[in-house]
C-alpha cells in the first residue's frame, strides 16, 4: 500500500464499481455536463509518504503559539483552565468518539449516561430543573433561547444587554432576521448593564431580556433588581448567559428568578484550540420542557429493574411533525459533552467550587499588581476572573510586546466597543501561578510606563 493514510487500495475501488455496475469513477458523474467539469488535475502539491506528511504537519504546528510555552492572559469567552488528565482517557475511547446520536439505546448505554450526568450536574449548578443534553457552543444556545422566547411569548422585541459577549449579540441580531424580530440593544453603565435604559425599553411587546452573567467584561450583573424588572411586565422572559464555572461560586441565576439560562461549557474539559468546537447547554424550567431546542436523556428502569438510559424527549423536526418542531438543530455536541461530564464528575462538587474561588482570587491579585504598575481597572464592582484596564499604548502594540516575553495578553476592546479603544480585557485563571501574574504585571507596567 503506497499511502497508509488513504487505506483504499485498486482492489478495493474495483471491487465498489463492478459491485454497482459502472466500469470506473468518470461514469458516476456522467450525468454532470461535460462542459462544466474540471478536465484537469488540481493544483495541489505530490502526495508524501506518511512518515513525510507527518514531518511536515509537525513542523507547520510548530510555529503556532500555545499555552503550554506561553502565559495566557487571555479570555473573552475561551479559557486555559485546568483539564483532569482522566478526560482524554474517557474521550478517546472508541465508544465514545466515534458515536453520534444515541438511537439504540442498548448498545450507547455509556454515552447516554455521560449525558444524563451531564443535563444533571448542569441542573445543579444553574439551579434549573431541565436541561438538554447540549448544542453546539454557547452562542447556538442564546440564539435558540431568543427563538423560544418569542415563540412562548408571542411578541417580536427582544432586549439585549451591550455588556453580552459581542459574537452573541451579532448571532442573536443574525438569526432575529429570519424569525422579523427587533433586537434592541440595552446599554452599559460602569461595566453593567445600564438598569435605567433597561427599564425605559421594558414594555408589554418585550418577549426577552437577555443579559450575560458574569458579563463579557467580567462584572457580576444585578440579576435580582433585573429580574424585578422584568417580572413587572406579564409574559416577558429572563434570559442569562452565563458561565458554569462562575456557578461554582457565585449565586446561580436560577436562584434569581431566570426563565433560561445558558451558557458555554468550555471551562470544563475543553481546551482553548483556536476558539472550537466548544459546547452549549441550554437549562429551563418545567414549564417550558417541551419547548427545548435538542433533546434530553432520562433515567429509567427495564423489565428486570435494571436501571437504564434512554433518549427521553427530542423536539427536533426529524423526529416530530414538522410543524411542531421548536428549533432546526439537528445534532449536539456530543463529544465535548462527554468531556465537560468526565471534568465535572471528576473536579466533584467541592473541586469546582474551589476552582471557581482560585479563579477570582488569582484575577483580585492581578489586578491588585496591574493597580501597582499604575493600570487600574476601569470598572467598579464585583467581577469573576476578568476585568478591564485603560493602556496608554494601543492594545496590539502592547500585545505584540507581551508576546516577545513569553505572554500572550488579553483582549483588545477597542475591536468591538469603539468607544474602549485602547482598553484590555485581561483574564486570570486558576492555572496562573503567583510568578507569571507577578511577571505578567511588571512586563504590562514596563509597557506602558
Amino acid at each position: 500500500m503506497e499511502f497508509r493514510y488513504l487505506p483504499m487500495t485498486e482492489t478495493d475501488k474495483k471491487e465498489m464499481l463492478d459491485k454497482i455496475g459502472v466500469s470506473s469513477s468518470d461514469e458516476l458523474f456522467s450525468d454532470i455536463p461535460k462542459e462544466v467539469r474540471l478536465e484537469r488535475e488540481l493544483n495541489l502539491k505530490k502526495p508524501a509518504s506518511e512518515y513525510e506528511l507527518k514531518k511536515e504537519l509537525t513542523e507547520m504546528a510548530g510555529k503556532n503559539a500555545n499555552s503550554t510555552e506561553y502565559r495566557s492572559f487571555l479570555g473573552a469567552g475561551v479559557y486555559d483552565h485546568y483539564i483532569p488528565s482522566v478526560v482524554d482517557h474517557v474521550i478517546s475511547r472508541q465508544e465514545f468518539y466515534t458515536a453520534y446520536t444515541p438511537y439504540q439505546p442498548e448498545i450507547t448505554q455509556g454515552e447516554l449516561q455521560a449525558m444524563f450526568e451531564f443535563q444533571t450536574m448542569i441542573s445543579e449548578l444553574t439551579a434549573m430543573p431541565i436541561v438538554n443534553s447540549s448544542l453546539y457552543d454557547g452562542g447556538t444556545a442564546v440564539v435558540e433561547a431568543v427563538y423560544l422566547s418569542a415563540a412562548q411569548t408571542k411578541r417580536k422585541k427582544v432586549l439585549v444587554s451591550a455588556a453580552l459577549h459581542p459574537e452573541y449579540r451579532q448571532l442573536v441580531k443574525t438569526a432575529a432576521n429570519g424569525k422579523k424580530l427587533e433586537i434592541v440593544e440595552i446599554g452599559y453603565k460602569d461595566g453593567v448593564t445600564d438598569i435605567e435604559h433597561l427599564e425605559k425599553e421594558l414594555d408589554e411587546d418585550t418577549a426577552a431580556v437577555l443579559v450575560q452573567y458574569p458579563n463579557f467584561f467580567g462584572q457580576i450583573e444585578p440579576l435580582e433588581k433585573i429580574n424585578k424588572l422584568i417580572k413587572q411586565q406579564k409574559k416577558t422572559m429572563f434570559i442569562a448567559s452565563s458561565n458554569p464555572l462562575s456557578l461554582g461560586y457565585l449565586t446561580p441565576p436560577g436562584e434569581f428568578g431566570a426563565d433560561i439560562v445558558v451558557g458555554d461549557t468550555q471551562v470544563f474539559g475543553i481546551p482553548a484550540q483556536f476558539g472550537g468546537p466548544h459546547c452549549g447547554y441550554f437549562a429551563t424550567t418545567q414549564k417550558l420542557m417541551r419547548k427545548v431546542p435538542g433533546r434530553f436523556v432520562g433515567q429509567t428502569v427495564d423489565k428486570d429493574g435494571q436501571r437504564g438510559f434512554v433518549l427521553a424527549l427530542q423536539t427536533r423536526e426529524q423526529h416530530i411533525r414538522r410543524e411542531k418542531a421548536t428549533s432546526n438543530i439537528t445534532s449536539n455536541q456530543a463529544l465535548n459533552a462527554v468531556a465537560s461530564s468526565a471534568a465535572m464528575s471528576a473536579l466533584g462538587r467541592n473541586g469546582v467550587k474551589e476552582m471557581a474561588k482560585l479563579n477570582m482570587q488569582k484575577a483580585r491579585y492581578t489586578k491588585l499588581k496591574l493597580e501597582e504598575a499604575n493600570l487600574p481597572a476601569v470598572f467598579n464592582g464585583p467581577f469573576f476572573n476578568e476585568f478591564v484596564i485603560k493602556l496608554s499604548r494601543p492594545a496590539d502594540v502592547v500585545n505584540e510586546a507581551l508576546f516577545e516575553k513569553g505572554f500572550i495578553g488579553g483582549f483588545d476592546l477597542g475591536k468591538v466597543y469603539p468607544e474602549l479603544e485602547n482598553h484590555m480585557l485581561i483574564a486570570t485563571t486558576e492555572i496562573r501561578s503567583k510568578e507569571e501574574i507577578d511577571a505578567f504585571a511588571k512586563e504590562m507596567g514596563d509597557i506602558n510606563g
